[in-house]
């Protein structure tokens, strides 16, 4: 049996979260910056029920590719979700929690590669909920 590359991992695990709606799917390649892994996948969930179905889907599909994970941490709190699959970690969490701990910013020198549906490498922006704004005032001026 062939091994896989720590890179195709990762992007399998990307399509799995993505195959659950997981959003704003970023890989960061670390091999040459830490000994930690050789790649973090970061994914978004709306909320802790998203997070936990995104990491069963990841979890899941990459049982069936043949990987089990070394380390599962989170699941029952769906607040972050850490997948640990040896040279592949997969970092699942609910929006606030991922821009309070902010891992792409902190791993800032790490290369990363980006993944939307389609599996192309450059993603569009997520639409935001579209937020009201006050209506602004017509007036006229009297003479």
């Amino acid at each position: 049996m062939k091994k896989t590359s720590s890179l195709a991992l990762a992007r399998l695990a990307g399509r799995l979260a993505l195959s659950k709606k997981g959003f704003d799917v970023k890989i960061l390649k670390l091999k040459s910056i830490s000994s930690v892994c050789d790649y973090f996948v970061i994914v978004s969930g709306d909320a802790d029920v998203h997070v936990r179905a995104i990491a069963t889907a990841v979890d899941e599909g990459m049982r069936k590719a043949g990987h089990s994970p070394a380390h599962r941490e989170g699941i029952t709190q769906g607040n972050w979700v850490l997948l640990d699959y040896y040279d592949v970690v997969v970092h699942i969490f609910v929006e606030p929690t991922r821009r309070f701990y902010a891992l792409e910013r902190l791993w800032g020198d790490a290369p990363v590669e980006e993944m939307i549906d389609n599996d192309s490498k450059v993603e569009a922006p997520r639409p935001r909920k579209k937020i009201a704004r006050p209506r602004a005032r017509v007036t006229t001026a009297r003479k």
